[in-house]
């Protein structure tokens, strides 16, 4: 990774090859990966994690030659006309990331806690936010932190200060459903995949940012947590996936719309289904049950 400065207390060094080229970039990578490519000019790191600083990690709570964008605060989400959430105006985004170092020929890779599925989303969002600006060069480290410290990864006293990269946005609607596609997609029979809880599925609870209880009608519901082990720290493999697609009757190129309640959990779901099954006929709604609730005159089921 280029970088203006770093001050790095040292656990142990990491030399890695350069790494190559974007045919080589796969959804997920391993923490070994991770510790023998780290420092590649081309690969940047990102460490979402939230509340570092609040931890018990001591002097070394870094990833080596990673740059820090924490989920919750750097501005990976903000409110859209009264919708919380979602992804912010194109260039301000891209804005964001090209002030982390990113480059139009770097390989991103982002680095969660691992603590759960929900956790996790944070990791899915971000690359999918990725993914939609152009982006096709991303990763996620499966299990996060849990993981690579786990296995020894090297750990450090401050995160990298990145220099401006040359990251402009190129974006991808197809990947991001509207509430007209919603609309659409009732009219016509599109599947329609909740990714929320079940209870929230069925209406017996729901999040604070939604009107009211229930879904969208039609939905068919995959809870997001069915695709993340907490135990083990690591995402489900495609055969998992297609056995929970399978259980509710979507076909592994099935056209669908992924949804939640502020598009956090949904990409969870959507990085399953579009990334890992390999499945391109997936869509997120971003606005998700905050925006559609929000508005009496839609259905609710």
């Amino acid at each position: 990774m280029r970088f203006a400065s770093i001050v790095a207390a040292v656990a142990i060094v990491a030399v890695a090859p350069v790494f190559a080229q974007a045919q080589d970039v796969t959804p997920l990578v391993t923490a070994e990966w991770l510790k023998a490519h780290s420092a590649d000019d081309n690969v940047v790191v990102i460490d979402i994690r939230d509340d570092i600083e609040g931890t018990d990690l001591g002097d070394l709570p870094y990833v080596a030659h990673a740059v820090v964008a924490p989920y919750a605060s750097y501005g990976w989400r903000t409110e859209v006309e009264g919708v919380p959430g979602q992804i912010p105006p194109d260039a301000q985004i891209a804005e964001l990331v090209a002030n982390l170092g990113v480059n139009a020929d770097d390989h991103v890779v982002i680095v969660p806690w691992g603590t759960d599925s929900s956790e996790f989303g944070g990791a899915t969002r971000v690359y999918w936010t990725f993914k939609y600006l152009g982006h096709d060069a991303v990763s996620i480290l499966d299990g996060g932190w849990r993981q690579y410290d786990a296995q020894g990864g090297e750990r450090v006293a401050e995160a990298v200060t990145p220099e401006k990269g040359d990251f402009v946005a190129n974006v991808r609607p197809e990947l991001r459903a509207t509430t007209a596609d919603v609309e659409a997609a009732l009219a016509s029979g599109v599947k329609l995949i909740d990714g929320r809880p079940e209870e929230q599925f069925l209406g017996q609870s729901k999040s604070p940012v939604v009107r009211v209880e229930g879904t969208i009608p039609g939905a068919l519901n995959i809870p997001n947590g069915k695709f993340y082990s907490a135990e083990y720290a690591s995402f489900a493999q495609p055969e998992t996936i297609a056995a929970l697609t399978e259980a509710v009757g979507l076909a592994q190129d099935e056209e669908n719309i992924v949804f939640c309640n502020t598009g956090h959990w949904a990409s969870v779901v959507w990085f399953a289904l579009h990334e890992v099954q390999g499945n391109s006929n997936t869509a997120m709604y971003d606005g998700s049950m905050a925006e559609w609730a929000a508005d009496p005159a839609r259905p609710i089921q």
